[in-house]
């Protein structure tokens, strides 16, 4: 029986692994296959060809991306593939079997709205070392920032439910920062993520993949930096208004001045922190996250100058770098505060 799903392999300068693998779906009755040539050179042509007349063949006049290349797959799907239940995304380099393939598909017939992730297992010592300290770099990186506990953030296997493919083509990132994108968007639409446990291939220890776990992860987590661009400015105006207001208070209000600086410096960085997370990067648009944004920072505040001042009042001394030590370790407790709470959707 054909079987109700579509699959969407990107592809860029492919070898005869693409043809085996197109072949290996056909047999299992996967007749509905799309592949996106993303502006793979001349001599990689052949290799589309030889399979043309088997798949539906996008084609990119350059290299945009793999981000762009889904967008494109998923584009030809929703304007032609009506009946399917979805699409399950599949890298060309042949390190994605069909018995995974089939699990995934099985599951997403039994999660129709859930976004389905083949997850491999990075404890295996036959795995790359770039691969397997990438990875699992970013799987802890992206859990702390995110709050999503996800086995395999990198994946290309992935099962994609039709109430979600739409929603895809409005996500940021052309390149691998999409798939990434693509993670954190479901926590903002409520979609719920299952794993799948796959088997985990390196071929020629991956020489073949166009992915660098470190380099990549850092284009990846560009949202993120910009959390630390908005609380790197919020924090210099902070620092520079409060070492203002202390040396203008100190001589009349002695130990006090450390509370009313901290109060009125806050007052003015915070208002520039709050603008930028929820216009940049949390991007959240409610009224009420104001409300909760300025609760937390009455709390932070307070905590901030009891924490400087006990300090304070022991040393008699370098104020400000107590203040910078006490508020980095705020800073992270922060995030997630805001995440999960100011800024929720």
């Amino acid at each position: 029986m054909e079987q109700k799903i579509t699959i969407l392999i990107p592809a860029l300068n492919p070898d005869e692994k693409l043809i085996i693998l197109v072949s290996n779906l056909l047999e299992n009755n996967f007749r509905n296959i799309i592949v996106v040539n993303d502006g793979s050179d001349l001599e990689h042509t052949k290799i589309f060809k030889q399979i043309e007349t088997k798949v539906t063949l996008l084609t990119h006049a350059t290299n945009l991306g793999k981000g762009r290349a889904l967008k494109t797959g998923f584009n030809h799907y929703l304007n032609n593939n009506h009946t399917n239940i979805g699409i399950i995304t599949l890298d060309a380099d042949g390190q994605h079997t069909i018995a995974d393939v089939q699990k995934l598909y099985t599951k997403l017939l039994q999660n129709p709205d859930h976004l389905i992730l083949g997850v491999r297992n990075f404890d295996d010592k036959n795995i790359p070392f770039r691969s397997r300290f990438g990875n699992k770099l970013t799987k802890c990186i992206f859990s702390f920032l995110t709050g999503l506990q996800i086995q395999d953030t990198q994946t290309g296997l992935r099962a994609i439910p039709n109430c979600y493919i739409q929603k895809l083509l409005l996500i940021e990132g052309e390149k691998f920062d999409f798939e990434m994108n693509m993670l954190m968007h479901t926590k903002q639409e409520n979609i719920i993520i299952s794993e799948e446990k796959i088997e985990t291939i390196y071929l020629e220890k991956n020489k073949s993949s166009h992915f660098n776990p470190l380099t990549d992860s850092l284009k990846i987590y560009a949202i993120f930096f910009k959390y630390i661009f908005s609380s790197i400015l919020a924090f210099l105006v902070d620092i520079l208004l409060y070492k203002l207001f202390f040396n203008l208070l100190i001589k009349n209000f002695a130990i006090y001045a450390i509370t009313i600086a901290t109060v009125l410096a806050r007052v003015v960085s915070s208002f520039v922190n709050y603008k930028v997370n929820r216009n940049v990067v949390f991007k959240e648009a409610t009224s009420s996250s104001i409300i909760k944004y300025y609760i937390l920072c009455i709390i932070q505040m307070c905590i901030s100058a009891l924490c400087v001042s006990f300090i304070y009042s022991k040393i008699n001394d370098t104020e400000v770098l107590i203040k910078i030590i006490v508020d980095t370790i705020i800073f992270f407790i922060n995030y997630k505060i805001q995440q999960e709470w100011v800024f929720k959707k």
